[in-house]
């Protein structure tokens, strides 16, 4: 029985690691392929078919639609399930990649869930599935078997992290009065954004920007952003409202003030994008400077 073949074109590192990762937890007998750009994928293409492509949208050299078009002309690859990850979910842009021919759509930032999911939706309607399934134990094709969860993985998978104290056998002292903290004010920036992970979204201050990274500021509220989490950070600025969306993933959280219960969360999020244009946009927000904003609750 041939093995079924995933071909993972992005040209970030962290978001094919993240992708075979999910593959392979998922689906043991899976053979994945990995290009760093639509022009090698093309290349690698041209010598081999897959059973399925995910495809990052915007890459240099070759993006992801040109890609599609191309598979889509090509008798070899005409009918190959190619599903297209990326962050650009405007309606004009899904539209587009329907009319190129593309079978499912994942929007960035991902759940390891909706990734799995999706792949078993196109391996089962190109009547691959089973052949997985045959070979592998039925609990790892569970979709929920490689949760994005990185305080789990982070504490050995142990669901319960604080496990509640005994009661004293005594009656404790009596505690004086806390006294009432003084609240604390909204960060100040060099301008906003919006932080959207797998799980929801969240308004952000700019503390500080680079080609490489960004420091974040956010609110602490029910949606806890968590270490290695894929996340896509979008910036509007500049008098034409321009948005840049960069892709990347969150390399350290902590407290903004040096207390347990801060109000404030700081957030480092390196980029993954290695797109020219997305890579030129973020220059020239360094270069020319944001306008100087303070962070409004809610906005």
């Amino acid at each position: 029985m041939s093995k079924v073949s995933v071909l993972v074109v992005d040209d970030a590192t962290f978001i094919r690691d993240l992708v075979k990762k999910g593959l392979r937890d998922n689906f043991p007998g899976i053979q994945i392929e990995e290009a760093v750009n639509g022009r090698k994928a093309q290349q690698l293409l041209g010598r081999q078919a897959v059973d399925l492509i995910l495809c990052d949208w915007e890459m240099p050299e070759m993006s992801g639609l040109e890609l599609l078009t191309w598979c889509r002309g090509e008798e070899a690859h005409k009918i190959t399930p190619f599903i297209m990850v990326t962050s650009r979910g405007d309606k004009e842009n899904v539209v587009q990649a329907i009319q190129a021919g593309v079978s499912d759509y994942i929007g960035k930032p991902f759940s390891n869930e909706q990734l799995v999911t999706k792949v078993k939706k196109a391996l089962h309607r190109a009547g691959k599935l089973q052949a997985l399934a045959a070979s592998a134990p039925p609990k790892m094709l569970s979709t929920g078997a490689f949760a994005n969860d990185s305080l789990a993985a982070l504490t050995g998978g142990n669901a319960e992290v604080v496990k509640p104290a005994a009661k004293a056998a005594a009656q404790p002292k009596a505690e004086a009065p806390a006294k009432p903290s003084k609240p604390s004010g909204p960060p100040a920036g060099r301008g906003q954004g919006q932080l959207r992970l797998p799980n929801g979204s969240m308004s952000c201050v700019i503390k500080a920007l680079s080609l490489k990274e960004a420091l974040l500021v956010v609110k602490r509220g029910d949606l806890l952003p968590q270490v290695l989490e894929s996340a896509v950070l979008d910036l509007e600025q500049g008098e034409a409202a321009e948005t840049a969306r960069l892709n990347g993933y969150l390399h350290a959280v902590a407290a903004l003030e040096p207390k347990p219960d801060s109000e404030w969360l700081q957030l480092t999020f390196k980029f993954v994008d290695r797109d020219p244009q997305k890579l030129d946009y973020l220059s020239r927000l360094i270069a020319r400077g944001t306008a100087q904003k303070h962070f409004v609750p809610g906005a």
